[in-house]
């Protein structure tokens, strides 16, 4: 599945919520999740732009692949179907 390309940070927030994180802070353009899993704690730094720039989007998208132990495009069918 390919990154999608309009997506801003608005929207991916209210998808990562669905997917267990919550907001934490803002502080300017910049919201903060955080989600705790199994006794280890996650946060991500998502910037609040219309659309993300993609290589900060497929950034974003590595490290939470990373942290949940799936393939990108396993995370990434999760996310936006």
């Amino acid at each position: 599945m390919r990154l999608p390309r309009d997506i801003s940070g608005d929207q991916l927030v209210l998808a990562l919520e669905q997917f267990g994180y919550q907001v934490s802070r803002q502080k300017g353009s910049h919201i903060r999740l955080s989600k705790n899993l199994a006794g280890r704690n996650h946060h991500i730094t998502i910037p609040n732009h219309s659309p993300i720039k993609i290589g900060t989007l497929n950034s974003i998208i590595n490290d939470l692949a990373s942290f949940h132990r799936l393939s990108k495009n396993e995370l990434l069918e999760k996310l936006f179907d």
